[in-house]
């Protein structure tokens, strides 16, 4: 009983800092999805703040960029491999008797390809679609469930803010993004019958992001650079002039976001290690308080040949294998609870063979560490002494 209640600080320790690493495992990965199921090389070029009355309103109030300027960052920007000119709004979805209300985005084809959107059913939106100002939207999976359940949507109508549309495809699920945001609780249509019909405009051509897609990612830098110049020279903004429009590395910032949970596993596993020192602590008072019991038994170990480094392996491998036995309860333990977690909450855990080596591995150096003084202690006991001790 002793040796287990000795141990449990090992096994908590063990646990915790493999249940907490592989939490931050889990989230790091969930991020690196995130930015791969968004695209690649993508800033995000926004239309400028508003002012009314001397209140500042949010990044893309003003109308600002048009589809020109996106033609024209295609065109003219050496950097940029593609763009995809949005305008959105949230509007209210009706199904017969069923409504949802939701994000709608007016996009060209260009934009399923940059976000990497698939067609689980049905058809994309094509420039046909865009030319022609087609009533047409593509559903995600959310507005699906939401408005037909079992039914098929694919060919029925819906009203999007009473205007009918056809609904020609379904996207394939994306799932939340780690900001939290429901990525497949989105309808997709044509820009131009976003512009001419749906949300109405004083400004024409008017949208309210170009996503922009880089060559490489070394060349994102140097695409931002070229967008920045061409929009200032389109908008004819002066030299001390603020910027009406706003870019925004997606890269980078999943990149931040990245090194912020890389920093939280960090401290996470830091703050879980520190119990495996506290267990280290009840280990040597257990072993000091075993030598201080069993001193007749060194005195006899000494007194028929045993040497001082004899007595000290002796203690030494004791306080070894109680860390090393508590360590690996605690793998067993930090494991299965992880796998739980992943099981049984929306919490990603992802268990990194590096996390139990370091875990086990401290667990053995706390056993050392704090078995030497103990052991060191009763290799200086004296055999005469020993023996006469009661």
């Amino acid at each position: 009983m002793r040796s287990i209640l000795t141990s449990l600080g090992i096994i908590i320790g063990v646990s915790a800092v493999i249940i907490m690493l592989s939490v931050g495992e889990g989230a790091k990965g969930k991020i690196s999805k995130d930015i791969s199921s968004m695209g690649s090389n993508l800033l995000m070029v926004m239309s400028g703040a508003s002012t009314s009355g001397g209140v500042r309103m949010n990044i893309g109030s003003q109308p600002t960029l048009t589809i020109k300027d996106a033609e024209a960052i295609l065109k003219y920007c050496p950097s940029v491999l593609d763009v995809a000119p949005i305008l959105s709004g949230n509007k209210q979805i009706i199904f017969a008797n069923q409504n949802w209300s939701t994000g709608v985005y007016g996009i060209t084809p260009s934009y399923l390809t940059l976000g990497l959107w698939e067609i689980e059913d049905g058809r994309a939106i094509t420039l046909e679609d865009v030319k022609n100002t087609m009533k047409v939207a593509i559903l995600g999976s959310t507005v699906v469930t939401n408005l037909f359940g079992d039914l098929d949507p694919i060919g029925r109508k819906i009203r999007i803010g009473g205007m009918p549309f056809k609904v020609i495809g379904i996207l394939q699920s994306k799932g939340q993004s780690g900001m939290g945001q429901d990525r497949d609780d989105t309808v997709l249509i044509p820009i131009t019958t976003a512009q001419k019909k749906l949300f109405g405009s004083d400004f024409p051509g008017v949208v309210k992001f170009i996503n922009v897609q880089a060559k490489s990612e070394e060349t994102i830098t140097s695409a931002e650079e070229e967008i920045k110049a061409l929009l200032r020279d389109r908008h004819n903004i002066g030299q001390n002039k603020e910027e009406d429009f706003t870019i925004r590395n997606f890269t980078e910032m999943m990149e931040t976001v990245k090194k912020t949970v890389a920093t939280m596993t960090l401290l996470l596993g830091s703050i879980a290690s520190v119990s495996l020192l506290v267990g280290g602590i009840g280990i040597m008072n257990i072993m000091l308080v075993s030598v201080t019991e069993r001193t007749r038994e060194i005195g006899i170990r000494m007194a028929i040949g045993a040497k001082a480094m004899d007595i000290r392996l002796q203690f030494l491998i004791e306080a070894l294998l109680l860390s090393l036995a508590g360590g690996l309860v605690g793998i067993i333990l930090g494991v299965s609870v992880s796998k739980i977690i992943n099981l049984c909450s929306d919490l990603t855990t992802i268990i990194s063979p590096m996390s139990i080596f370091l875990s086990f591995g401290f667990s053995g150096l706390v056993g050392i560490g704090f078995g030497f003084y103990p052991a060191y202690k009763a290799s200086l006991l004296n055999p005469i002494d020993a023996l006469r001790y009661e």
